[in-house]
Protein backbone atom coordinates (compact mmCIF):
# COMPACT_ATOMS: atom_id res chain seq x y z
CA UNK A 1 0.00 0.00 0.00
CA UNK A 2 1.36 3.29 -0.85
CA UNK A 3 1.72 6.00 1.78
CA UNK A 4 0.71 9.19 1.06
CA UNK A 5 3.28 11.88 1.96
CA UNK A 6 1.41 14.92 4.02
CA UNK A 7 1.20 18.09 1.15
CA UNK A 8 3.86 20.88 1.96
CA UNK A 9 1.77 24.32 1.70
CA UNK A 10 2.94 27.92 1.60
CA UNK A 11 1.13 31.05 2.45
CA UNK A 12 3.05 34.28 1.51
CA UNK A 13 1.76 37.62 2.31
CA UNK A 14 3.81 40.94 1.64
CA UNK A 15 4.21 42.78 5.16
CA UNK A 16 2.57 46.21 3.98
CA UNK A 17 3.41 45.65 0.51
CA UNK A 18 2.58 49.37 -0.95
CA UNK A 19 4.45 50.77 1.82
CA UNK A 20 7.64 48.68 1.28
CA UNK A 21 7.42 49.85 -2.27
CA UNK A 22 7.21 53.39 -1.22
CA UNK A 23 10.12 53.30 1.16
CA UNK A 24 12.77 51.63 -1.44
CA UNK A 25 11.57 54.78 -3.60
CA UNK A 26 12.39 57.40 -1.01
CA UNK A 27 13.98 55.41 2.26
CA UNK A 28 13.11 58.50 4.28
CA UNK A 29 10.19 56.91 4.95
CA UNK A 30 11.29 54.06 6.69
CA UNK A 31 10.17 54.09 10.57
CA UNK A 32 8.01 57.34 9.78
CA UNK A 33 4.40 57.03 10.11
CA UNK A 34 2.91 57.18 6.52
CA UNK A 35 -0.07 55.87 4.23
CA UNK A 36 -0.64 55.36 1.24
CA UNK A 37 -4.30 56.31 -0.38
CA UNK A 38 -6.36 59.44 -1.04
CA UNK A 39 -6.16 62.89 -0.16
CA UNK A 40 -8.72 63.02 3.61
CA UNK A 41 -10.41 66.46 1.27
CA UNK A 42 -11.63 64.36 -1.25
CA UNK A 43 -12.95 61.14 0.98
CA UNK A 44 -10.19 59.38 0.14
CA UNK A 45 -9.29 56.15 2.35
CA UNK A 46 -5.94 54.50 2.94
CA UNK A 47 -5.37 51.44 1.16
CA UNK A 48 -2.13 50.41 3.02
CA UNK A 49 0.07 51.85 5.90
CA UNK A 50 3.55 51.70 7.44
CA UNK A 51 3.65 49.83 11.01
CA UNK A 52 4.80 52.90 12.76
CA UNK A 53 1.32 54.05 11.52
CA UNK A 54 -0.36 51.06 12.92
CA UNK A 55 0.43 52.06 16.38
CA UNK A 56 -1.44 55.00 16.39
CA UNK A 57 -4.77 52.64 15.34
CA UNK A 58 -4.13 53.51 11.55
CA UNK A 59 -5.43 50.76 9.54
CA UNK A 60 -6.49 49.57 5.66
CA UNK A 61 -10.08 50.80 4.18
CA UNK A 62 -10.06 53.72 7.01
CA UNK A 63 -11.13 57.23 5.90
CA UNK A 64 -7.95 59.34 5.84
CA UNK A 65 -9.54 62.13 7.74
CA UNK A 66 -10.06 59.39 10.66
CA UNK A 67 -6.43 58.51 9.98
CA UNK A 68 -5.16 62.01 9.97
CA UNK A 69 -7.08 62.20 13.63
CA UNK A 70 -5.33 59.47 15.25
CA UNK A 71 -2.25 60.44 13.88
CA UNK A 72 -1.58 63.86 12.74
CA UNK A 73 2.05 63.88 11.59
CA UNK A 74 0.73 60.81 8.94
CA UNK A 75 2.30 61.36 5.82
CA UNK A 76 -0.21 60.70 3.17
CA UNK A 77 1.35 59.44 -0.10
CA UNK A 78 -0.95 58.47 -2.87
CA UNK A 79 0.41 55.66 -4.21
CA UNK A 80 2.16 54.59 -7.54
CA UNK A 81 -0.09 50.90 -8.57
CA UNK A 82 2.28 50.71 -11.74
CA UNK A 83 5.10 49.83 -9.51
CA UNK A 84 3.13 47.85 -7.15
CA UNK A 85 2.23 45.47 -9.97
CA UNK A 86 5.46 45.58 -11.21
CA UNK A 87 7.19 44.20 -8.21
CA UNK A 88 4.35 41.77 -7.61
CA UNK A 89 5.25 40.24 -10.88
CA UNK A 90 9.00 39.81 -10.08
CA UNK A 91 7.79 37.97 -6.40
CA UNK A 92 5.35 35.96 -8.37
CA UNK A 93 7.90 35.16 -11.16
CA UNK A 94 10.00 34.04 -7.94
CA UNK A 95 7.76 31.65 -6.57
CA UNK A 96 6.97 30.27 -10.17
CA UNK A 97 11.41 29.18 -10.25
CA UNK A 98 9.87 27.06 -7.38
CA UNK A 99 7.10 25.33 -8.18
CA UNK A 100 4.86 25.21 -10.79
CA UNK A 101 2.04 25.10 -8.40
CA UNK A 102 1.25 28.96 -7.46
CA UNK A 103 -1.87 30.32 -7.17
CA UNK A 104 -2.03 34.25 -6.43
CA UNK A 105 -4.65 35.56 -4.63
CA UNK A 106 -4.23 39.09 -4.52
CA UNK A 107 -1.50 41.52 -6.25
CA UNK A 108 0.75 40.68 -2.38
CA UNK A 109 -0.25 37.00 -1.70
CA UNK A 110 -0.22 33.82 -2.60
CA UNK A 111 -0.57 30.04 -2.04
CA UNK A 112 2.41 27.87 -2.97
CA UNK A 113 2.80 24.00 -3.05
CA UNK A 114 6.20 23.10 -2.23
CA UNK A 115 5.38 19.20 -1.87
CA UNK A 116 7.86 18.01 -4.78
CA UNK A 117 10.71 19.96 -3.21
CA UNK A 118 12.90 17.90 -0.93
CA UNK A 119 13.82 20.14 1.88
CA UNK A 120 11.94 21.00 5.15
CA UNK A 121 8.67 23.09 4.60
CA UNK A 122 10.08 25.23 7.51
CA UNK A 123 13.65 25.25 5.72
CA UNK A 124 11.58 26.28 2.20
CA UNK A 125 10.05 28.95 3.84
CA UNK A 126 13.01 30.66 5.69
CA UNK A 127 15.16 30.46 1.82
CA UNK A 128 12.65 32.13 0.60
CA UNK A 129 11.35 35.12 3.42
CA UNK A 130 15.62 35.87 2.90
CA UNK A 131 15.64 35.46 -0.90
CA UNK A 132 12.30 37.71 -1.31
CA UNK A 133 14.28 40.37 1.23
CA UNK A 134 18.15 40.00 -0.52
CA UNK A 135 16.36 40.37 -3.39
CA UNK A 136 13.81 42.54 -3.71
CA UNK A 137 13.67 43.69 -0.07
CA UNK A 138 10.43 43.38 0.57
CA UNK A 139 9.56 41.47 3.92
CA UNK A 140 7.03 39.03 3.77
CA UNK A 141 5.29 36.71 6.12
CA UNK A 142 4.71 32.99 5.61
CA UNK A 143 2.15 30.46 7.23
CA UNK A 144 3.08 26.81 6.70
CA UNK A 145 0.85 23.76 6.78
CA UNK A 146 -0.46 20.64 4.83
CA UNK A 147 -3.22 22.89 3.10
CA UNK A 148 -4.57 26.13 2.15
CA UNK A 149 -7.04 26.70 5.23
CA UNK A 150 -4.46 26.44 8.22
CA UNK A 151 -1.44 28.00 6.25
CA UNK A 152 -3.46 30.93 5.75
CA UNK A 153 -4.48 31.41 9.61
CA UNK A 154 -0.84 30.58 10.14
CA UNK A 155 -0.15 33.15 8.69
CA UNK A 156 -2.83 35.66 10.22
CA UNK A 157 -1.84 34.02 13.81
CA UNK A 158 1.83 34.54 13.13
CA UNK A 159 1.80 38.61 12.51
CA UNK A 160 -0.38 39.10 14.79
CA UNK A 161 1.75 38.22 17.35
CA UNK A 162 5.14 40.76 15.71
CA UNK A 163 6.75 43.45 17.55
CA UNK A 164 4.82 46.32 17.27
CA UNK A 165 5.73 49.10 15.20
CA UNK A 166 8.35 46.92 12.43
CA UNK A 167 7.40 44.18 9.55
CA UNK A 168 6.14 41.26 10.95
CA UNK A 169 8.67 38.94 8.72
CA UNK A 170 6.93 35.84 10.46
CA UNK A 171 7.23 32.23 9.68
CA UNK A 172 4.68 30.58 11.23
CA UNK A 173 4.29 26.22 10.79
CA UNK A 174 2.12 23.50 11.59
CA UNK A 175 3.22 20.35 11.80
CA UNK A 176 1.07 17.80 9.95
CA UNK A 177 -1.02 16.19 12.32
CA UNK A 178 -1.11 19.15 14.55
CA UNK A 179 -3.78 20.99 12.24
CA UNK A 180 -6.78 21.15 14.74
CA UNK A 181 -4.93 21.16 17.91
CA UNK A 182 -3.45 24.54 16.56
CA UNK A 183 -7.20 25.87 15.23
CA UNK A 184 -8.79 24.79 18.60
CA UNK A 185 -7.89 27.80 20.74
CA UNK A 186 -8.65 30.45 18.21
CA UNK A 187 -11.67 32.46 17.94
CA UNK A 188 -14.01 30.82 15.77
CA UNK A 189 -14.66 33.94 13.58
CA UNK A 190 -10.50 32.77 12.63
CA UNK A 191 -12.35 30.60 10.43
CA UNK A 192 -12.69 30.73 6.68
CA UNK A 193 -16.15 31.32 5.49
CA UNK A 194 -16.97 32.24 9.55
CA UNK A 195 -18.51 35.86 8.99
CA UNK A 196 -19.34 38.40 11.88
CA UNK A 197 -23.46 37.23 11.62
CA UNK A 198 -22.17 33.51 11.26
CA UNK A 199 -20.15 33.94 14.88
CA UNK A 200 -22.72 35.85 16.50
CA UNK A 201 -24.86 32.64 15.41
CA UNK A 202 -22.13 29.99 16.99
CA UNK A 203 -21.28 32.25 19.78
CA UNK A 204 -25.53 32.29 20.82
CA UNK A 205 -25.23 28.34 21.20
CA UNK A 206 -21.97 28.86 23.38
CA UNK A 207 -19.39 27.97 20.24
CA UNK A 208 -16.95 30.67 20.91
CA UNK A 209 -13.75 28.77 19.73
CA UNK A 210 -12.81 26.85 16.47
CA UNK A 211 -12.36 23.90 18.99
CA UNK A 212 -15.75 24.74 20.26
CA UNK A 213 -17.00 24.19 17.25
CA UNK A 214 -14.75 20.90 16.14
CA UNK A 215 -16.85 18.98 18.48
CA UNK A 216 -20.24 19.99 18.25
CA UNK A 217 -22.62 17.31 16.68
CA UNK A 218 -22.58 17.94 13.28
CA UNK A 219 -26.10 16.81 12.65
CA UNK A 220 -26.80 20.07 14.76
CA UNK A 221 -24.89 22.29 12.57
CA UNK A 222 -26.32 20.80 9.96
CA UNK A 223 -29.71 21.64 10.99
CA UNK A 224 -29.51 24.65 11.52
CA UNK A 225 -26.86 26.07 8.61
CA UNK A 226 -28.21 23.36 5.90
CA UNK A 227 -25.23 21.44 4.42
CA UNK A 228 -23.07 24.10 4.78
CA UNK A 229 -22.65 22.42 8.47
CA UNK A 230 -20.57 19.93 7.15
CA UNK A 231 -18.38 22.57 5.76
CA UNK A 232 -17.68 24.06 9.19
CA UNK A 233 -17.15 21.16 10.90
CA UNK A 234 -14.13 19.79 8.38
CA UNK A 235 -12.65 23.25 8.78
CA UNK A 236 -13.12 23.00 11.92
CA UNK A 237 -10.82 20.30 12.60
CA UNK A 238 -8.48 21.49 10.05
CA UNK A 239 -9.57 19.21 7.22
CA UNK A 240 -8.86 21.33 3.88
CA UNK A 241 -8.37 18.90 0.74
CA UNK A 242 -8.47 22.26 -2.19
CA UNK A 243 -5.43 21.81 -4.31
CA UNK A 244 -3.36 24.81 -5.21
CA UNK A 245 -4.61 26.07 -8.29
CA UNK A 246 -2.44 28.17 -10.79
CA UNK A 247 -4.71 30.24 -13.16
CA UNK A 248 -2.04 31.58 -14.92
CA UNK A 249 -0.15 30.78 -18.28
CA UNK A 250 3.18 30.03 -17.33
CA UNK A 251 5.68 31.46 -19.36
CA UNK A 252 9.33 30.47 -17.94
CA UNK A 253 10.36 27.12 -15.70
CA UNK A 254 13.65 27.69 -13.17
CA UNK A 255 14.87 27.16 -10.42
CA UNK A 256 17.89 29.36 -8.39
CA UNK A 257 19.82 29.11 -5.61
CA UNK A 258 21.60 31.43 -2.97
CA UNK A 259 25.05 30.48 -1.67
CA UNK A 260 25.50 30.58 2.59
CA UNK A 261 28.84 31.50 1.27
CA UNK A 262 29.76 33.13 -2.06
CA UNK A 263 31.59 30.88 -4.43
CA UNK A 264 34.84 31.53 -6.89
CA UNK A 265 35.17 27.50 -7.61
CA UNK A 266 34.63 26.37 -11.10
CA UNK A 267 33.31 22.76 -10.10
CA UNK A 268 30.99 23.36 -7.62
CA UNK A 269 28.93 25.91 -9.51
CA UNK A 270 29.08 23.93 -12.79
CA UNK A 271 27.70 20.88 -9.65
CA UNK A 272 25.32 23.24 -8.42
CA UNK A 273 23.91 24.33 -12.08
CA UNK A 274 23.82 20.66 -12.88
CA UNK A 275 21.27 19.92 -10.18
CA UNK A 276 19.32 22.90 -10.89
CA UNK A 277 19.07 21.98 -14.51
CA UNK A 278 17.84 18.36 -13.76
CA UNK A 279 15.18 19.97 -11.15
CA UNK A 280 14.39 22.33 -14.16
CA UNK A 281 13.82 19.13 -16.71
CA UNK A 282 11.47 17.00 -14.32
CA UNK A 283 9.60 20.17 -13.99
CA UNK A 284 9.18 20.70 -17.78
CA UNK A 285 8.63 17.01 -18.51
CA UNK A 286 5.84 16.44 -15.77
CA UNK A 287 4.03 19.16 -17.15
CA UNK A 288 4.11 18.21 -20.92
CA UNK A 289 6.41 21.60 -21.75
CA UNK A 290 9.11 22.34 -23.82
CA UNK A 291 11.08 25.46 -24.36
CA UNK A 292 14.03 26.29 -26.95
CA UNK A 293 15.08 29.39 -24.48
CA UNK A 294 17.68 28.96 -21.71
CA UNK A 295 18.89 31.80 -19.31
CA UNK A 296 21.38 31.63 -16.77
CA UNK A 297 21.45 33.92 -13.76
CA UNK A 298 24.43 34.86 -11.75
CA UNK A 299 24.37 37.21 -8.68
CA UNK A 300 27.96 38.48 -7.94
CA UNK A 301 29.06 39.65 -3.96
CA UNK A 302 28.48 42.83 -4.74
CA UNK A 303 24.83 41.93 -5.55
CA UNK A 304 24.88 43.04 -9.54
CA UNK A 305 22.67 40.48 -11.32
CA UNK A 306 23.40 39.49 -14.95
CA UNK A 307 21.06 37.07 -16.60
CA UNK A 308 22.26 35.62 -20.27
CA UNK A 309 20.51 33.58 -22.85
CA UNK A 310 20.48 30.75 -25.93
CA UNK A 311 17.88 30.67 -27.81
CA UNK A 312 18.10 26.48 -29.22
CA UNK A 313 17.26 25.50 -32.85
CA UNK A 314 13.92 23.94 -31.09
CA UNK A 315 12.46 23.28 -27.78
CA UNK A 316 13.26 20.29 -25.35
CA UNK A 317 12.78 19.53 -21.95
CA UNK A 318 16.30 17.00 -21.70
CA UNK A 319 18.22 17.83 -18.79
CA UNK A 320 21.47 16.89 -21.33
CA UNK A 321 20.30 19.83 -23.78
CA UNK A 322 19.63 22.42 -21.21
CA UNK A 323 23.28 21.94 -19.07
CA UNK A 324 24.87 22.00 -22.15
CA UNK A 325 23.56 25.28 -23.45
CA UNK A 326 23.55 26.56 -19.23
CA UNK A 327 27.21 25.55 -19.05
CA UNK A 328 28.49 27.48 -22.23
CA UNK A 329 26.80 30.66 -20.77
CA UNK A 330 28.70 29.84 -17.32
CA UNK A 331 32.02 30.18 -19.34
CA UNK A 332 31.12 32.59 -21.88
CA UNK A 333 30.15 35.03 -18.75
CA UNK A 334 31.28 34.15 -15.80
CA UNK A 335 35.24 35.08 -14.91
CA UNK A 336 37.12 32.38 -13.49
CA UNK A 337 37.51 33.26 -9.80
CA UNK A 338 34.80 35.75 -9.67
CA UNK A 339 32.31 35.24 -6.54
CA UNK A 340 28.69 34.22 -6.89
CA UNK A 341 26.02 35.16 -4.01
CA UNK A 342 23.74 33.50 -6.64
CA UNK A 343 23.25 31.35 -9.68
CA UNK A 344 19.79 30.27 -11.64
CA UNK A 345 18.52 28.57 -14.31
CA UNK A 346 15.38 28.88 -16.51
CA UNK A 347 13.83 27.30 -19.66
CA UNK A 348 11.54 29.59 -21.40
CA UNK A 349 8.96 30.15 -24.81
CA UNK A 350 7.51 27.38 -23.31
CA UNK A 351 4.75 25.33 -25.76
CA UNK A 352 4.77 21.75 -26.31
CA UNK A 353 7.49 19.63 -27.38
CA UNK A 354 8.62 19.04 -30.37
CA UNK A 355 6.67 16.54 -32.19
CA UNK A 356 8.99 15.88 -35.62
CA UNK A 357 9.27 12.08 -36.38
CA UNK A 358 13.51 11.63 -36.50
CA UNK A 359 13.40 8.41 -37.88
CA UNK A 360 16.60 8.37 -38.80
CA UNK A 361 18.33 9.53 -35.57
CA UNK A 362 19.28 7.06 -33.64
CA UNK A 363 21.36 9.76 -30.79
CA UNK A 364 17.48 11.04 -30.57
CA UNK A 365 15.99 8.30 -29.38
CA UNK A 366 18.75 6.48 -27.49
CA UNK A 367 18.59 10.02 -25.82
CA UNK A 368 14.76 9.79 -25.10
CA UNK A 369 14.61 6.34 -24.13
CA UNK A 370 17.44 7.17 -21.30
CA UNK A 371 15.93 10.27 -20.15
CA UNK A 372 12.62 8.49 -19.82
CA UNK A 373 14.42 5.62 -17.22
CA UNK A 374 15.95 8.08 -15.48
CA UNK A 375 13.00 9.79 -14.88
CA UNK A 376 11.00 6.42 -13.97
CA UNK A 377 14.23 5.52 -11.64
CA UNK A 378 14.18 9.11 -9.67
CA UNK A 379 10.22 9.10 -9.00
CA UNK A 380 10.19 5.62 -7.61
CA UNK A 381 13.69 5.75 -5.38
CA UNK A 382 14.20 9.35 -5.16
CA UNK A 383 16.30 11.67 -6.99
CA UNK A 384 19.31 10.90 -5.63
CA UNK A 385 19.28 7.33 -6.55
CA UNK A 386 21.18 8.45 -10.15
CA UNK A 387 23.00 11.36 -10.16
CA UNK A 388 25.73 12.72 -12.44
CA UNK A 389 29.38 12.15 -11.63
CA UNK A 390 30.11 15.77 -11.09
CA UNK A 391 27.78 15.30 -8.28
CA UNK A 392 29.20 12.22 -7.14
CA UNK A 393 32.79 13.55 -7.19
CA UNK A 394 31.88 16.37 -5.02
CA UNK A 395 30.59 14.22 -2.43
CA UNK A 396 32.97 11.76 -2.44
Amino acid sequence: MTRVLPRKIIHMDLDAFFCAVEELHDPSLVGKPFAVGGRPEGRGVVASCSYAARVYGVHSAMPTAQALRLCPGLIVIPGRHHEYTAYSRRVMQHLSNLTDAVEQISIDEAFIDVTDLKAPAREIAETLQRTLWDEFHLPCSLGVASNKLVAKIANTVGKATAEPGRPPMAITVVPPGQEAAFLAPLPVVELWGVGPKTAQRLEALGVKSIGDLATWPEGDLVQRFGTYGHDLIRRAQGIDTRSVASEHRIKSMGRETTFVRDVTDEMTLRRVLCQLVEDVGQRLRRAGRAGNTVKLKLRWADFTTITRQITLEEPTAYDDVILQAAEGLLRAHWPKGRAVRLIGVAVSNLGPPAMQLRLWDKSYEKQQRLQAALDHVRERFGRDAIRRAIVINDKA
